[in-house]
């Protein structure tokens, strides 16, 4: 799940485009200083003692990534607590993520978990979808996704539930592997540009019920994804100056670490490990979106 904006997206208006966010409290946020960025604008900085603790946060992050997605549930409301305007720490977020999003990536692929059929299309399929998404974000206003997703997660939780055998084992493929990534890319890649919480998810059940994977193949398959979706749009945030490097980096490190881990218990434990914690991070998910949706409509 990834998408990895399994955060934070917003709608930019005319003027620049003012983004709202719902901060949640990872970490309190310490008494500022000032720092720099490279337009020459000054913005608020965090104490040194945060650095470690952003590390962490990285690690666990990259983990739990590697695994099942949903890392930016616990990175985007660091990012946010520690003060950085909402911009950079999507930004931050993106860079940070696609370091351990890589690693896991490669990790897989030297497995052989992405010597599938299919799988050109879909990272060329989830490029284009990703600009496209990225560039609707000022025309289009997300809000009937953030009331829409909650119950489309929970459904997919519950059919993931009641089918305890499902990607135990590689099956027949529902939808011819070019059509599932054409598709599949432009969709998900669009839907991650656009708005992003849940991709990783979708992905997932997406490349095992319509392509036939097992979990472990499933995973090898969304890590390329969001993989894909995450540096196009991190390229877009670059462009803008929109990126803490000093932070970015320190959570890219600790990322780095737990992708390795997670990755490693991909390899060695597959399915017994990957549906729980698949479980855990769509229902948490979708209880983070609900609950961002009754705080704006409150």
């Amino acid at each position: 799940m990834n998408s990895e904006n399994d955060g934070v997206k917003s709608r930019n208006g005319k003027n620049g485009g003012q983004i709202s966010s719902s901060k949640f409290g990872v970490l309190r946020k310490p008494k500022p200083h000032r720092w720099r960025v490279a337009n020459g604008d000054e913005r608020s900085g965090v104490a040194w003692w945060v650095f470690p603790i952003l590390f962490l946060t990285g690690l666990v992050a990259g983990g739990v990534d590697a695994i099942a997605g949903g890392g930016g549930l616990l990175t985007v409301p660091a990012l946010l607590s520690v003060g950085l305007p909402v911009p950079v720490a999507l930004g931050t977020n993106k860079l940070q993520s696609s370091c351990g999003t890589a690693l896991a990536t490669w990790l897989f692929a030297r497995a052989g978990l992405l010597r599938l059929p299919g799988l050109v299309w879909g990272l060329g399929s989830t490029l284009i979808g990703a600009l496209i998404g990225a560039a609707l974000i000022a025309h289009l206003d997300p809000a009937w996704l953030r009331r829409v997703l909650p119950i489309l997660l929970i459904v997919m939780a519950t059919y993931t539930w009641l089918k305890p055998d499902l990607g135990s084992e590689r099956r027949t493929a529902r939808l011819s592997p070019p059509w599932f990534g054409i598709l599949g890319g432009l969709i998900l890649g669009g839907y991650d540009g656009f708005f992003g919480p849940g991709t990783g998810s979708f992905w997932m059940l997406a490349s095992v019920v319509l392509l036939g994977l097992d979990l472990r193949q499933a995973t090898g398959w969304t890590k390329a994804m969001n993989l894909t979706s995450n540096l196009a749009s991190l390229a877009v945030f670059l462009a803008h100056g929109q990126v803490a490097w000093g932070i970015g980096l320190t959570m890219a490190t600790g990322q780095l670490v737990g992708a390795r881990i997670g990755s490693g218990l991909v390899l060695h434990r597959g399915s017994r490990l990957i549906r729980p914690v698949f479980l855990t991070v769509v229902l948490a998910l979708a209880a983070k979106l609900a609950f961002d949706a009754y705080q704006r409509s409150a």
